[in-house]
């Protein structure tokens, strides 16, 4: 398999953490999006750990945009990867690459969203990520889809849902303005109409952890059937197929449910496919499957 050494330029990565997460309110209120924690991972810890089995890591190697909240985003990377703090509102996909432009400097680049949640039978970067990498011609923008039941759907790539990596050549990134757009508009789809894109089927797990549901169908898949529980939590109560964070106390009945760090669930409380974040914010959420 062709290895991050093997592309043409010195490949680099960037991983989108910007986003406000509108849909996940009031989670995300308190939290960004991309430090909402699944499996009691951070999703922005899980993309990063993704890459670094590319051998892709360090601030000259990955950067990370932020914007929303943004100073957590800030203190949590640390000098994991480079920052790129957004003024103002996101600048969307395609604009925080943009913003990007001088630190990508003509290199090719991996651009992952930070609320994918990607889960393979392989470790870390499996065939997923670096199938992304296989055979590619360095010309072209590869995106990591699924097929999709209906392959003329809208949002469809060929008959596939984007999965939340795609690979850009440096001379389709070096024309986009850092200005508020998407990368759909901005670069896929006029790559497709040119002949230019190609999709890398995933067979794993995906879910966009957009939603209450798909984020607490991501941490059901997490907890394979089970429960994960950090160390330091308390839990007197019933705890079922549920993830339960560090320092949190669940002393009411949990199935099926998300406890964020820090968090209580009470005595007499019974709570069933939900989030619980803090003291009583509750966010209900079906799960899928």
């Amino acid at each position: 398999m062709t290895g991050a050494a093997d592309v043409p330029g010195e490949l680099c990565a960037v991983v989108l953490a910007a986003g406000e997460g509108t849909r996940l309110r009031p989670l995300t209120e308190r939290l960004p999006k991309a430090l909402c924690p699944v499996g009691n991972v951070p999703l922005l810890d899980r993309a990063l750990t993704r890459l670094g089995g590319l051998g892709l890591a360090g601030p000259a190697r990955v950067a990370v945009n932020a914007c929303y909240l943004g100073e957590q985003v800030v203190a949590h990377v640390g000098d994991r990867a480079h920052l790129s703090v957004e003024p103002g509102d996101p600048l969307g996909t395609a604009g925080g690459v943009a913003n990007l432009r001088d630190w990508i400097d003509g290199r090719p680049v991996l651009v992952g969203n930070a609320d994918a949640y990607l889960a393979d039978p392989a470790a870390p970067p499996g065939p997923d990520v670096a199938a992304l990498l296989d055979g590619w011609d360095g010309h072209t923008v590869r995106l990591l889809g699924q097929p999709a039941a209906d392959p003329a759907a809208p949002g469809t790539f060929s008959g596939h849902y984007f999965t939340g990596f795609s690979l850009l050549p440096w001379r389709l990134v070096r024309d986009l303005p850092a200005v508020f757009s998407n990368l759909v508009r901005a670069l896929w789809r006029p790559a497709e109409a040119a002949g230019d894109l190609e999709v890398v089927p995933y067979a794993g797990t995906f879910y966009d952890t957009g939603t209450p549901a798909d984020y607490l169908a991501a941490n059901l898949h997490a907890a394979a059937g089970g429960a994960i529980v950090d160390p330091s939590a308390t839990v007197t109560g019933r705890c079922v197929e549920s993830v339960v964070g560090a320092g949190a106390r669940v002393n009411g009945d949990v199935w099926r449910t998300v406890v964020w760090p820090g968090a209580t669930v009470r005595e007499g409380e019974r709570l069933r496919d939900a989030i619980r974040a803090g003291d009583g914010c509750t966010v209900p959420a079906a799960a899928h499957g």
